[in-house]
Formats: structure tokens, sequence, C-alpha cells
């Protein structure tokens, strides 16, 4: 059984991972996320997907941000 903790992994680690696939950066996406209307520093994207807390709604708006059509998830 998952923990809480494994949960947060899983989510900030395909965040990273789509990052680091199409070879984007915070400031990238912080850029990318103000143009769809949602406004966050880089130093705060670091934060908080380093974290690992953050809301269903932030994974999906940094997905489509991103560019990513299809989740994959791994269990």
């Amino acid at each position: 059984m998952r923990t809480n903790r494994d949960w947060q992994a899983l989510a900030k680690g395909a965040i990273r991972a789509e990052l680091a696939r199409r070879q984007l950066s915070y400031k990238d996406l912080s850029e990318r996320l103000a143009a769809i209307g949602v406004k966050e520093t880089e130093r705060n994207l670091s934060n908080k997907i380093g974290r690992g807390t953050f809301s269903a709604v932030f994974f999906l708006q940094c997905m489509e941000a991103i560019g990513v059509q299809n989740i994959h998830l791994n269990g």
C-alpha cells in the first residue's frame, strides 16, 4: 500500500520527468503557465514541486502548460 509520501513522489516525479523530456526549466514552465493564466514564479514552482504537495488542479495546469496529452502511471 502506498503512503502519502509515495503519492507525492509520484506526482512530482511526473512533472519533473515531463520537464526533462522536453528540456524545459522551471522558468520555462512559469512562462508557459502564465500563458494559460496561472501566475507562478520560478522559485515558487521549484518549492512547490520539490515538496510534492500541490493540488490536482495545479498538476493538470502543469501538464497542460508542458504540452502533455496523455498521462501514464506505472504502479
